[in-house]
Protein backbone atom coordinates (compact mmCIF):
# COMPACT_ATOMS: atom_id res chain seq x y z
CA UNK A 1 0.00 0.00 0.00
CA UNK A 2 1.04 3.64 -0.39
CA UNK A 3 2.95 4.77 2.68
CA UNK A 4 4.83 1.54 3.42
CA UNK A 5 8.43 1.95 4.58
CA UNK A 6 9.70 0.96 1.11
CA UNK A 7 8.27 4.22 -0.22
CA UNK A 8 10.29 7.44 -0.12
CA UNK A 9 10.05 9.84 2.81
CA UNK A 10 7.88 12.37 0.99
CA UNK A 11 5.47 9.69 -0.17
CA UNK A 12 5.11 8.33 3.35
CA UNK A 13 4.73 11.84 4.76
CA UNK A 14 1.73 12.41 2.51
CA UNK A 15 0.11 8.98 2.61
CA UNK A 16 1.19 6.78 5.56
CA UNK A 17 -1.69 5.98 7.89
CA UNK A 18 -4.21 7.58 5.58
CA UNK A 19 -6.56 6.38 2.88
CA UNK A 20 -9.59 8.02 1.26
CA UNK A 21 -12.66 7.75 3.45
CA UNK A 22 -14.49 4.57 2.31
CA UNK A 23 -17.94 6.12 2.60
CA UNK A 24 -17.41 9.55 1.05
CA UNK A 25 -14.11 9.31 -0.80
CA UNK A 26 -12.76 12.28 1.18
CA UNK A 27 -9.00 12.34 0.63
CA UNK A 28 -8.30 13.92 4.02
CA UNK A 29 -8.65 11.89 7.19
CA UNK A 30 -11.79 13.07 9.04
CA UNK A 31 -11.61 14.73 12.44
CA UNK A 32 -13.52 12.30 14.67
CA UNK A 33 -14.97 14.60 17.31
CA UNK A 34 -16.49 11.98 19.56
CA UNK A 35 -15.99 10.86 23.13
CA UNK A 36 -17.54 7.40 22.76
CA UNK A 37 -18.68 4.87 20.16
CA UNK A 38 -21.89 2.87 19.71
CA UNK A 39 -21.25 -0.83 20.16
CA UNK A 40 -22.79 -3.60 18.04
CA UNK A 41 -23.60 -5.55 21.20
CA UNK A 42 -22.71 -5.66 24.87
CA UNK A 43 -18.93 -5.77 24.96
CA UNK A 44 -18.78 -5.81 21.14
CA UNK A 45 -17.08 -2.58 20.02
CA UNK A 46 -17.33 -1.69 16.37
CA UNK A 47 -13.90 -1.79 14.67
CA UNK A 48 -12.27 -1.95 18.11
CA UNK A 49 -13.36 1.51 19.29
CA UNK A 50 -14.86 1.75 22.78
CA UNK A 51 -13.92 5.12 24.25
CA UNK A 52 -11.97 8.05 22.80
CA UNK A 53 -9.38 8.18 25.57
CA UNK A 54 -8.30 4.71 24.42
CA UNK A 55 -8.59 5.10 20.64
CA UNK A 56 -9.62 7.70 18.12
CA UNK A 57 -9.36 7.10 14.34
CA UNK A 58 -7.78 10.51 13.70
CA UNK A 59 -5.19 9.86 16.39
CA UNK A 60 -4.51 6.38 15.04
CA UNK A 61 -3.87 7.79 11.57
CA UNK A 62 -1.36 10.27 13.00
CA UNK A 63 0.36 7.57 15.08
CA UNK A 64 0.79 5.34 12.03
CA UNK A 65 2.11 8.27 10.03
CA UNK A 66 4.72 9.24 12.64
CA UNK A 67 5.81 5.63 13.08
CA UNK A 68 6.35 5.31 9.35
CA UNK A 69 8.42 8.50 9.16
CA UNK A 70 10.68 7.33 12.01
CA UNK A 71 11.04 3.83 10.58
CA UNK A 72 9.20 2.33 13.56
CA UNK A 73 6.37 -0.13 13.93
CA UNK A 74 4.36 1.67 16.62
CA UNK A 75 3.51 5.30 17.32
CA UNK A 76 1.89 6.34 20.60
CA UNK A 77 0.58 9.90 20.89
CA UNK A 78 0.37 12.02 24.03
CA UNK A 79 -0.93 15.44 25.01
CA UNK A 80 2.56 16.99 25.10
CA UNK A 81 6.19 16.08 24.66
CA UNK A 82 6.63 16.01 28.44
CA UNK A 83 3.65 13.66 28.78
CA UNK A 84 5.36 11.37 26.26
CA UNK A 85 8.61 11.44 28.25
CA UNK A 86 6.80 10.76 31.51
CA UNK A 87 5.02 7.80 29.93
CA UNK A 88 8.42 6.28 29.14
CA UNK A 89 9.44 6.69 32.78
CA UNK A 90 6.19 5.25 34.13
CA UNK A 91 6.31 2.31 31.77
CA UNK A 92 9.87 1.27 32.57
CA UNK A 93 11.09 2.47 35.97
CA UNK A 94 10.68 1.50 39.62
CA UNK A 95 12.21 2.81 42.83
CA UNK A 96 15.96 2.13 42.89
CA UNK A 97 16.39 2.31 39.13
CA UNK A 98 18.97 4.52 37.47
CA UNK A 99 18.81 6.79 34.41
CA UNK A 100 21.75 8.33 32.58
CA UNK A 101 20.86 11.61 30.87
CA UNK A 102 22.59 14.12 28.72
CA UNK A 103 23.66 17.11 30.80
CA UNK A 104 22.15 19.59 28.33
CA UNK A 105 18.47 18.73 28.09
CA UNK A 106 15.43 20.87 27.48
CA UNK A 107 14.70 22.60 30.79
CA UNK A 108 11.26 21.04 31.08
CA UNK A 109 12.73 17.54 30.77
CA UNK A 110 15.16 18.16 33.60
CA UNK A 111 12.39 19.67 35.72
CA UNK A 112 10.34 16.52 35.16
CA UNK A 113 13.25 14.30 36.13
CA UNK A 114 13.79 16.26 39.35
CA UNK A 115 10.16 15.54 40.21
CA UNK A 116 10.72 11.81 39.66
CA UNK A 117 13.71 11.75 41.98
CA UNK A 118 11.30 11.90 44.94
CA UNK A 119 10.13 8.39 43.97
CA UNK A 120 13.57 6.86 44.36
CA UNK A 121 14.75 7.13 40.76
CA UNK A 122 18.34 8.28 40.38
CA UNK A 123 19.27 10.52 37.44
CA UNK A 124 22.91 11.19 36.56
CA UNK A 125 23.74 13.90 34.02
CA UNK A 126 26.80 13.56 31.80
CA UNK A 127 28.19 15.10 28.64
CA UNK A 128 27.00 12.39 26.26
CA UNK A 129 28.99 13.86 23.38
CA UNK A 130 31.89 12.23 25.29
CA UNK A 131 31.24 8.53 24.73
CA UNK A 132 33.78 7.52 27.36
CA UNK A 133 31.97 9.65 29.94
CA UNK A 134 28.65 8.11 28.90
CA UNK A 135 30.08 4.61 29.24
CA UNK A 136 31.54 5.39 32.68
CA UNK A 137 28.17 6.67 33.95
CA UNK A 138 26.27 3.46 33.20
CA UNK A 139 25.60 1.20 36.20
CA UNK A 140 24.10 -2.27 36.65
CA UNK A 141 20.92 -0.49 37.82
CA UNK A 142 20.73 1.67 34.69
CA UNK A 143 17.41 1.11 32.94
CA UNK A 144 17.34 4.05 30.50
CA UNK A 145 19.89 6.17 28.70
CA UNK A 146 18.08 9.36 27.73
CA UNK A 147 19.57 11.64 25.09
CA UNK A 148 18.92 14.70 23.01
CA UNK A 149 20.98 15.07 19.85
CA UNK A 150 21.49 17.83 18.88
CA UNK A 151 21.02 19.22 22.37
CA UNK A 152 18.96 22.22 23.39
CA UNK A 153 20.50 24.80 23.24
CA UNK A 154 24.21 23.91 23.10
CA UNK A 155 23.87 21.92 19.88
CA UNK A 156 26.02 19.01 21.10
CA UNK A 157 25.69 15.63 19.37
CA UNK A 158 25.89 12.08 20.66
CA UNK A 159 27.02 9.13 18.58
CA UNK A 160 23.81 7.10 18.61
CA UNK A 161 25.34 3.83 17.43
CA UNK A 162 27.87 4.02 20.25
CA UNK A 163 25.15 4.96 22.72
CA UNK A 164 23.04 1.97 21.63
CA UNK A 165 26.00 -0.35 22.14
CA UNK A 166 26.56 0.98 25.66
CA UNK A 167 22.88 0.57 26.53
CA UNK A 168 22.97 -2.97 25.24
CA UNK A 169 25.81 -3.89 27.58
CA UNK A 170 23.55 -3.52 30.63
CA UNK A 171 20.19 -4.22 29.00
CA UNK A 172 19.11 -0.58 29.25
CA UNK A 173 16.80 1.22 26.85
CA UNK A 174 18.16 3.98 24.65
CA UNK A 175 15.58 6.78 24.40
CA UNK A 176 16.27 9.70 22.09
CA UNK A 177 14.50 13.04 21.88
CA UNK A 178 14.56 13.66 18.13
CA UNK A 179 12.59 16.92 18.21
CA UNK A 180 15.40 19.15 16.91
CA UNK A 181 16.41 16.87 14.05
CA UNK A 182 13.03 15.39 13.05
CA UNK A 183 12.83 12.04 11.24
CA UNK A 184 13.61 13.83 7.98
CA UNK A 185 17.17 14.53 9.14
CA UNK A 186 17.83 11.70 11.62
CA UNK A 187 16.21 8.38 12.47
CA UNK A 188 17.54 7.09 15.80
CA UNK A 189 15.75 3.72 15.55
CA UNK A 190 17.87 2.91 12.50
CA UNK A 191 20.97 3.69 14.58
CA UNK A 192 20.01 1.37 17.45
CA UNK A 193 17.70 3.40 19.68
CA UNK A 194 14.76 1.67 21.35
CA UNK A 195 12.48 4.68 21.77
CA UNK A 196 12.21 7.99 19.94
CA UNK A 197 10.30 10.84 21.53
CA UNK A 198 8.99 14.02 19.91
CA UNK A 199 7.35 17.19 20.93
CA UNK A 200 4.94 17.27 18.01
CA UNK A 201 4.42 20.91 18.98
CA UNK A 202 7.64 21.74 17.15
CA UNK A 203 8.74 20.77 13.64
CA UNK A 204 6.28 17.93 13.11
CA UNK A 205 3.41 20.37 13.40
CA UNK A 206 5.49 23.33 12.32
CA UNK A 207 2.76 25.99 12.47
CA UNK A 208 2.73 26.96 16.18
CA UNK A 209 -0.89 25.96 16.72
CA UNK A 210 -0.65 22.59 18.52
CA UNK A 211 0.78 21.16 21.74
CA UNK A 212 1.45 17.43 21.60
CA UNK A 213 3.94 14.61 21.92
CA UNK A 214 4.63 11.12 20.64
CA UNK A 215 6.83 8.07 21.17
CA UNK A 216 7.84 5.76 18.32
CA UNK A 217 9.29 2.28 18.78
CA UNK A 218 9.88 -1.00 17.01
CA UNK A 219 9.29 -2.98 20.20
CA UNK A 220 5.96 -4.75 20.66
CA UNK A 221 6.65 -4.88 24.41
CA UNK A 222 7.27 -1.13 24.64
CA UNK A 223 4.19 -0.47 22.53
CA UNK A 224 2.08 -2.48 24.96
CA UNK A 225 3.58 -0.71 27.98
CA UNK A 226 3.11 2.75 26.50
CA UNK A 227 -0.41 2.02 25.25
CA UNK A 228 -1.29 1.07 28.81
CA UNK A 229 0.10 4.39 30.07
CA UNK A 230 -1.79 6.23 27.37
CA UNK A 231 -5.04 4.56 28.38
CA UNK A 232 -4.48 4.59 32.15
CA UNK A 233 -3.37 8.20 32.57
CA UNK A 234 -5.39 9.74 29.75
CA UNK A 235 -2.76 12.29 28.67
CA UNK A 236 -3.85 12.06 25.05
CA UNK A 237 -4.13 14.71 22.32
CA UNK A 238 -7.52 15.74 21.00
CA UNK A 239 -8.55 14.70 17.49
CA UNK A 240 -8.28 18.19 16.02
CA UNK A 241 -4.70 18.49 17.30
CA UNK A 242 -3.91 15.11 15.73
CA UNK A 243 -5.46 16.22 12.45
CA UNK A 244 -3.37 19.40 12.43
CA UNK A 245 -0.17 17.41 12.97
CA UNK A 246 -1.23 14.90 10.33
CA UNK A 247 -1.82 17.71 7.86
CA UNK A 248 1.53 19.27 8.74
CA UNK A 249 3.64 16.14 8.30
CA UNK A 250 2.62 16.12 4.64
CA UNK A 251 4.97 19.06 4.12
CA UNK A 252 7.64 18.16 6.70
CA UNK A 253 10.23 17.25 4.06
CA UNK A 254 9.60 20.52 2.20
CA UNK A 255 9.71 22.66 5.32
CA UNK A 256 12.86 21.04 6.67
CA UNK A 257 14.71 21.72 3.44
CA UNK A 258 13.82 25.41 3.80
CA UNK A 259 14.70 25.52 7.52
CA UNK A 260 18.09 23.91 6.88
CA UNK A 261 18.92 26.02 3.86
CA UNK A 262 18.19 29.24 5.73
CA UNK A 263 20.04 28.14 8.85
CA UNK A 264 23.19 27.25 6.90
CA UNK A 265 23.34 30.72 5.37
CA UNK A 266 22.60 32.51 8.66
CA UNK A 267 25.07 30.43 10.69
CA UNK A 268 27.86 31.13 8.19
CA UNK A 269 27.03 34.84 8.18
CA UNK A 270 26.94 35.13 11.98
CA UNK A 271 30.16 33.14 12.27
CA UNK A 272 31.92 36.03 10.51
CA UNK A 273 30.04 38.82 12.30
CA UNK A 274 32.26 40.88 14.64
CA UNK A 275 29.44 41.39 17.19
CA UNK A 276 29.00 37.63 17.72
CA UNK A 277 31.49 35.80 19.91
CA UNK A 278 30.63 32.24 18.91
CA UNK A 279 28.17 30.31 16.77
CA UNK A 280 27.00 26.81 17.71
CA UNK A 281 25.70 25.01 14.62
CA UNK A 282 26.57 21.45 13.53
CA UNK A 283 26.80 22.53 9.91
CA UNK A 284 29.86 24.69 10.56
CA UNK A 285 33.16 22.95 9.89
CA UNK A 286 34.57 24.05 13.27
CA UNK A 287 31.71 22.49 15.27
CA UNK A 288 33.26 19.77 17.51
CA UNK A 289 30.91 17.10 16.15
CA UNK A 290 30.64 18.33 12.56
CA UNK A 291 31.92 15.02 11.20
CA UNK A 292 29.46 13.06 13.33
CA UNK A 293 26.62 15.34 12.23
CA UNK A 294 27.58 14.79 8.60
CA UNK A 295 27.47 11.04 9.15
CA UNK A 296 24.46 10.74 11.46
CA UNK A 297 22.17 13.41 9.99
CA UNK A 298 21.18 14.14 6.40
CA UNK A 299 21.35 17.91 7.04
CA UNK A 300 22.10 20.14 10.00
CA UNK A 301 18.72 21.48 11.08
CA UNK A 302 17.14 24.88 11.58
CA UNK A 303 18.39 25.65 15.12
CA UNK A 304 21.34 27.95 15.81
CA UNK A 305 22.74 29.13 19.14
CA UNK A 306 25.01 32.15 19.34
CA UNK A 307 27.07 33.55 22.20
CA UNK A 308 26.74 37.30 22.63
CA UNK A 309 29.15 37.40 25.57
CA UNK A 310 26.85 38.83 28.24
CA UNK A 311 23.26 38.82 29.42
CA UNK A 312 22.82 42.47 28.46
CA UNK A 313 24.00 41.94 24.89
CA UNK A 314 21.89 38.79 24.56
CA UNK A 315 18.78 40.65 25.71
CA UNK A 316 19.52 43.55 23.38
CA UNK A 317 19.66 41.23 20.39
CA UNK A 318 16.60 39.22 21.42
CA UNK A 319 14.50 42.35 21.84
CA UNK A 320 15.92 44.17 18.84
CA UNK A 321 14.74 41.99 15.97
CA UNK A 322 11.61 42.63 13.93
CA UNK A 323 11.06 39.38 11.99
CA UNK A 324 12.57 37.03 14.57
CA UNK A 325 9.83 37.02 17.23
CA UNK A 326 10.82 36.91 20.90
CA UNK A 327 9.13 33.72 22.07
CA UNK A 328 9.73 30.28 23.49
CA UNK A 329 9.22 27.14 21.38
CA UNK A 330 10.76 26.37 18.02
CA UNK A 331 10.25 24.60 14.72
CA UNK A 332 7.48 26.77 13.30
CA UNK A 333 7.44 28.38 9.88
CA UNK A 334 8.04 31.73 11.60
CA UNK A 335 11.49 32.57 12.96
CA UNK A 336 11.82 32.82 16.73
CA UNK A 337 14.53 34.14 19.04
CA UNK A 338 15.01 33.45 22.75
CA UNK A 339 17.47 33.70 25.62
CA UNK A 340 17.58 30.16 27.06
CA UNK A 341 19.00 31.03 30.49
CA UNK A 342 16.02 33.30 31.18
CA UNK A 343 13.36 31.53 29.17
CA UNK A 344 13.37 27.83 28.16
CA UNK A 345 16.01 26.83 30.73
CA UNK A 346 15.17 29.24 33.55
CA UNK A 347 14.03 26.29 35.70
CA UNK A 348 17.49 24.68 35.51
CA UNK A 349 19.48 25.63 38.63
CA UNK A 350 22.05 28.34 37.93
CA UNK A 351 24.95 26.15 39.01
CA UNK A 352 23.85 23.42 36.59
CA UNK A 353 23.62 25.93 33.75
CA UNK A 354 27.09 27.22 34.55
CA UNK A 355 28.56 23.72 34.74
CA UNK A 356 27.23 22.74 31.32
CA UNK A 357 28.25 26.02 29.67
CA UNK A 358 24.74 27.42 29.28
CA UNK A 359 25.70 31.02 29.92
CA UNK A 360 23.51 34.09 30.22
CA UNK A 361 24.88 35.39 26.93
CA UNK A 362 23.48 32.60 24.76
CA UNK A 363 20.76 33.38 22.23
CA UNK A 364 18.82 30.63 20.44
CA UNK A 365 17.47 31.09 16.94
CA UNK A 366 14.76 28.95 15.39
CA UNK A 367 15.14 29.77 11.70
CA UNK A 368 11.81 29.80 9.91
CA UNK A 369 11.00 29.70 6.22
CA UNK A 370 10.92 33.43 5.51
CA UNK A 371 13.20 34.86 2.80
CA UNK A 372 16.71 34.42 4.14
CA UNK A 373 17.84 37.87 2.95
CA UNK A 374 15.13 39.42 5.14
CA UNK A 375 16.24 37.34 8.12
CA UNK A 376 19.88 38.36 7.62
CA UNK A 377 18.91 42.01 7.39
CA UNK A 378 16.82 41.68 10.55
CA UNK A 379 19.72 40.22 12.53
CA UNK A 380 22.26 42.68 11.12
CA UNK A 381 20.02 45.62 12.02
CA UNK A 382 19.65 44.37 15.61
CA UNK A 383 23.35 43.56 15.95
CA UNK A 384 24.35 46.98 14.66
CA UNK A 385 22.51 48.63 17.55
CA UNK A 386 24.45 46.72 20.21
CA UNK A 387 27.53 48.35 21.76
Amino acid sequence: MIGETSDGFGTRAVHAGQAPDPETGAIMTPVFLTSTYVQDGVGEPRQGHEYARVTNPTRTAMEINLASLEGGDHGIAFASGLAAIEAILKANLASGDHVVCGDNLYGGSERLFRFWERYGIRFDYVDTSDIEALHAAVLPATKIIYLETPTNPLMQLTDLRAGAAIAGEVGALLAVDNTFATPYLQRPLELGADLVVHSTTKYLNGHSDVVGGAVVTRSADQNERLRYQQMATGAVPGPLDCWLVLRATKTLHLRMRAHCAGARVIASHLDEHPAVERVLYPGLADHPQHELASRQMSDFGGMITIDMGSAARAEALATGTRIFALAESLGGVESLISVPARMTHASVPAERRKAMGLTDGLVRLSVGVEDVDDLLADLDRALASID
